[in-house]
């Protein structure tokens, strides 16, 4: 695996932020990074915003670096502040979601001491109450055989606002792929971090914050939906691309609300996902079975896949 410098030094987790026409809510959380006692580098990634974010950013006293890459990225923006951070580790954060008081130290220890370890997952505590996200209770509770690189819970997915990742292991998996652009996105990189050998872990000890305008995450939209099914023509065995398939075709045709929206956009973007499919190693398809079945697989009101 990657060898990188092992004593915990100040400054060695950036935080990514990828933004688009939420100054207020950005700025918001902003604050809540420029009072951390890590004092992590900031990087905001405006994903063509018109609504004055790029000033507001400029002028934060957080000191952010601002990329403007002219146009939504979606979530390769990610993948743009990732490539420009200049420190070992990057945490992710969205423009309404930020870290707690000591979590980036704490992943940066468990980083440091677990060179394996590509990436965290950490606790995500939902609005001014607090409450469990209830992926925090799916990760904790993933069946994936233990490794001897996870301090925690082995796992294959993430929420994508509440995780800490190793650059070069990011960048060596591609980062968050261009197919998906944005929505459940989380899953397809988690395969190719255990693809290329990088384990994940669930890591209660790193506690993530995330006040969304709604509550919430969308859950089933057709957004999710397509990802999903994308992510299955690109990685997996082609009767398990073929039976997901099948379920949401069967679903649209029940009437479902989103399955035809959801069916008619993967549709259109097959042909690119097939050009494009790299099947799992046997290691990492065993897993990823695992977690097809009823006692493993995530509920659908997240999509997120462990």
């Amino acid at each position: 695996m990657r060898d990188e410098p092992a004593p915990p030094t100040p400054g060695r987790v950036s935080v990514a932020v990828i933004t688009r026409d939420r100054r207020d809510s950005l700025a918001r959380t902003l604050d809540r990074l420029a009072t951390l006692p890590e004092r992590p580098p900031v990087l905001v990634v405006d994903n063509g915003s018109r609504d004055g974010t790029e000033s507001m950013v400029r002028a934060h006293p957080v000191g952010a670096t601002l990329l403007s890459p002219g146009r939504n990225l979606g979530a390769l923006g990610r993948n743009l502040a990732v490539r420009h951070a200049a420190t070992p580790y990057v945490a992710f954060s969205d423009d309404d979601s930020w870290w707690a008081p000591g979590a980036l130290a704490t992943a940066a220890a468990l980083l440091d001491r677990h060179r394996g370890l590509g990436l965290l997952a950490a606790r995500t505590l939902v609005g001014p109450e607090q409450r469990e996200d209830p992926l925090n209770g799916q990760l904790a509770a993933s069946p994936l055989p233990p490794a001897p690189g996870c301090p925690g819970r082995r796992v294959l997915g993430f929420l994508g606002c509440a995780c800490v990742v190793r650059r070069s292991a990011f960048l060596d998996a591609g980062g968050y792929h261009p197919l998906l652009f944005f929505g459940a996105e989380e899953t397809l990189l988690a395969y190719d971090l255990a693809a290329r050998g990088w384990d994940a872990c669930y890591a209660p000890e790193v506690v993530a914050h995330h006040h969304p305008a709604t509550g919430g995450r969308a859950g089933r939209s057709p957004l999710v939906r397509r990802n999903a099914l994308l992510t299955t023509w690109l990685r997996r065995p082609l009767t398990v691309a073929a039976r997901h398939t099948s379920r949401l075709a069967a679903d649209a045709v029940r009437g479902e609300p989103g399955a035809a929206a959801a069916l008619r956009a993967a549709l259109v973007r097959l042909p690119a996902a097939v050009r494009q499919r790299r099947v799992l190693p046997d290691r990492v398809e065993a897993c990823a079975r695992l977690l097809d079945r009823p006692a493993g697989h995530l509920t659908p009101a997240t999509e997120e896949g462990v």
